[in-house]
């Protein structure tokens, strides 16, 4: 059975801050789920060393999340108001997440209600449902950053305890992601394939079949920037093709697109 990712912190001040504001927001009656690399090695099997924690909670309760943690002598800070949170003790933080940077994967009861226990740092904690894990991680496809092999690694280790009705119908409008990742997977992984129910290859394949010869859609819309926030800007600031992230395409105003896309992300 995988370990939680603990080796790289032991005796660490990040461990003993993690454990502590884990259990400043169980005291505080704040639900939170754990995510990053601590959940990803339950779903993966994979363990490796991470710079920090991820934690998941709904949108409605940010803000007492950091109300909380500053009581308790934390450094707190609404980063971004569409999707990210921070924790500060020293040098070690924690990412608090409630939705995804391009607006898609909002945290919501559905995290909760399929959340599994597990054992992080000691803890007994809810950790991300790896469904919700998938389709987080399916969008990014930044030129630093790919998330393909978590995607491909999840469906490796967990693809016969995956809730795929459940899966498919998360990506919603955006299922030809979700398909590209699966086709990807049965190239990587051959000998696997089976690892993926025929269904849903068959019925997102169906989908994708009255597309062959259909005409372009009418609507100049570029759906990239859902995958990436900087790759595709030539196409949408000065081209002619709209941004998917802002309404009425997306969830987000322009506003907080233009903060995201001018923020350092290093």
């Amino acid at each position: 059975m995988a370990l939680a990712p603990t080796q790289s912190l032991v005796d660490t001040p990040s461990r003993a801050f993690y454990r502590q504001a884990m259990e400043v927001l169980r005291r505080g009656d704040v639900p939170f789920l754990v995510g990053g690399a601590f959940a990803f090695v339950h779903q993966a099997g994979i363990d490796r060393s991470t710079k920090d924690l991820d934690l998941f909670v709904r949108p409605a309760d940010v803000h007492r999340l950091l109300e909380v943690c500053a009581a308790a002598g934390y450094e707190s800070e609404l980063v971004f108001s569409h999707w990210l949170a921070k924790i500060r003790s020293g040098d070690s933080f924690i990412d608090v997440i409630f939705s995804s940077g391009n607006g898609v994967a909002v945290v919501d009861d559905h995290w909760f209600e399929h959340a599994t226990e597990q054992n992080v740092l000691g803890l007994t904690v809810l950790v991300a449902p790896a469904e919700e894990t998938v389709w987080s991680k399916a969008f990014v496809m930044e030129r630093e950053r790919f998330d393909g092999a978590d995607v491909v690694h999840i469906i490796l280790a967990y693809g016969d305890r995956l809730d795929w009705r459940r899966l498919v119908d998360r990506f919603g409008p955006h299922w030809r992601v979700l398909l590209a990742h699966l086709v990807l997977f049965g190239f990587i992984f051959p000998s696997a394939r089976s690892r993926v129910p025929g269904w849903v290859m068959r019925e997102l394949l169906s989908r994708l079949e009255p597309e062959v010869d259909a005409p372009d859609a009418a609507e100049p819309v570029c759906y990239g920037t859902l995958l990436s926030w900087s790759q595709y800007l030539g196409d949408v600031f000065g081209g002619s093709f709209r941004d998917a992230r802002i309404r009425p395409h997306g969830s987000l105003t322009a506003e907080e697109v233009a903060r995201w896309t001018s923020a350092d992300k290093k």
